[in-house]
């Protein structure tokens, strides 16, 4: 699969290097997002998500488990990356809460089939991140220490109380020391899926920013007009779904690559988390913008769906090693 410089999209198509790739989803991812797409539109309002507040989204989770999608790309649960970015873009849409990066990104680590089998079916909870502040750990039942660079893991376990820390986004993180128990194998490829994972959920995100955005600038009106049809709403507006849409596309190109095995996988889903994060963040940005100080209430249309950028974004390894990853591609 080519998809270095140079590519152009054409028709749903990309032309990189002479070779076309559909970047559409398949029956089987289709399926699986229109799933998840039912479910979420019963069941993860904005409402239900509000409710969560800062915990851990058990009956939402249990729902997600459910539709089999936290046991996506494993032996045990089928599948592979593009139906991990076909749920994720989904996902994103609605700001799903939970450690849903950690989960992928675990399982591809650990070793035990009982464990990953218990991930899969949501009764344990699995925090990824690299000592001392671990997302998602005053709720965990199983440690992964990432080194700060992606580049190693360990099961570990928690040598002291996990102390929580109040963060943008709501989510349960906390300081906590962690003994390493043993080195899990696979880290490369494993931080690559939790990046493509965050790129797809940060696209899905970035689209539903714009909708949002979109339609909020059609029905208000000031000086006798809609503001979309403001330049100063219209051509940022503009910019940010291109720049949802090319996300996406990134996002897919990465979750191929990884389903091929291909060498480029890893640079790849690096550089789709950093496009997907961009995008994102400007999009939340933009509807700040075109709300004015709606944009900015807690209980607003696009705030909750901002938070969850910022938040998904920082997972580990981070913004930095992914940088590292996509400048390590051409040599710089």
């Amino acid at each position: 699969m080519g998809h270095g410089g140079g590519a152009v999209e054409q028709g749903g198509r990309v032309t990189a290097s002479g070779a076309h790739v559909d970047l559409g989803y398949g029956p089987d991812q289709e399926a699986l997002a229109d799933a998840v797409g039912a479910w979420a539109a019963q069941h993860a309002t904005d409402a239900a998500i509000r409710e969560v507040d800062g915990a851990m989204p058990s009956a939402l989770w249990s729902d997600v488990a459910d539709l089999g999608v936290l046991g996506l790309a494993t032996a045990e649960g089928g599948g592979g990356a593009l139906e991990v970015a076909a749920a994720m873009e989904v996902l994103g849409g609605v700001a799903m809460p939970g450690p849903l990066v950690a989960t992928f990104l675990a399982n591809q680590l650990v070793d035990d089939d009982d464990v990953r089998a218990d991930v899969a079916a949501g009764k344990v909870v699995v925090a990824v991140g690299a000592r001392r502040l671990v997302p998602w750990a005053p709720v965990a039942d199983v440690f992964v220490e990432l080194d700060t660079a992606g580049r190693q893991a360990w099961l570990a376990r928690p040598t002291s109380e996990v102390e929580a820390v109040e963060t943008l986004g709501g989510e349960p993180w906390g300081k906590v020391e962690l003994e390493r128990l043993r080195p899990l194998d696979g880290v490369g490829r494993a931080v690559a899926l939790g990046d493509l994972a965050v790129a797809a959920y940060l696209a899905g995100a970035a689209q539903r920013l714009v909708t949002i955005t979109a339609e909020w600038a059609g029905d208000r009106k000031q000086f006798g007009r809609s503001i979309g049809e403001f330049q100063s709403v219209a051509h940022p507006l503009t910019d940010i779904a291109i720049r949802a849409g090319a996300a996406r596309s990134l996002a897919r190109m990465a979750a191929y690559a990884w389903d091929d095995g291909g060498a480029a996988a890893t640079s790849g889903a690096a550089a789709a988390r950093l496009s997907a994060t961009r995008a994102a963040v400007d999009a939340a940005y933009r509807a700040h913008q075109a709300f004015g100080a709606l944009g900015y209430t807690v209980e607003g249309p696009v705030a909750l769906l901002a938070q969850r950028v910022r938040q998904v974004s920082l997972h580990p390894p981070g913004p930095g090693p992914a940088r590292d990853a996509a400048l390590a591609r051409h040599g710089i």
